[in-house]
């Protein structure tokens, strides 16, 4: 059991992107890049391959993998597929992070 989840919105996008690209080994990647206007970014990335020391999840038919430099920021947080006003993204609801950026894609701790 991992303390880092994936909503529901969220496992159905990714299912369906994995369709979209008829790649059944696509996996989904949540990282953690310096930037943004609040000092860390979220990135995002579809892989058919896990590295060394990645942490993954499976849920409802999704593998999540998060580098180890990545999970620790990470942790207790869930991961959300949004479609409103602002477009359609996923988004990190992330308790560890202090300060959020208006798009809510950058984070400080």
């Amino acid at each position: 059991m991992s303390d880092i989840t994936l909503s529901p919105p969220a496992a159905k996008k990714i299912n369906q992107l994995v369709l979209e690209e008829m790649n059944p080994d696509l996996k989904f990647r949540v990282y953690i890049i310096g930037g943004g206007c609040s000092g860390f970014q979220y990135g995002f990335a579809f892989e058919e391959n896990s590295e060394d020391g990645d942490m993954t999840i499976e849920t409802e038919g999704v593998t999540v993998m998060i580098d180890p430099m990545s999970y620790p920021y990470l942790m207790g947080s869930t991961i959300d597929y949004l479609e409103d006003l602002q477009g359609s993204r996923f988004v990190v609801n992330n308790p560890n992070a202090k300060t959020t950026c208006g798009c809510g894609s950058s984070f400080a701790l």
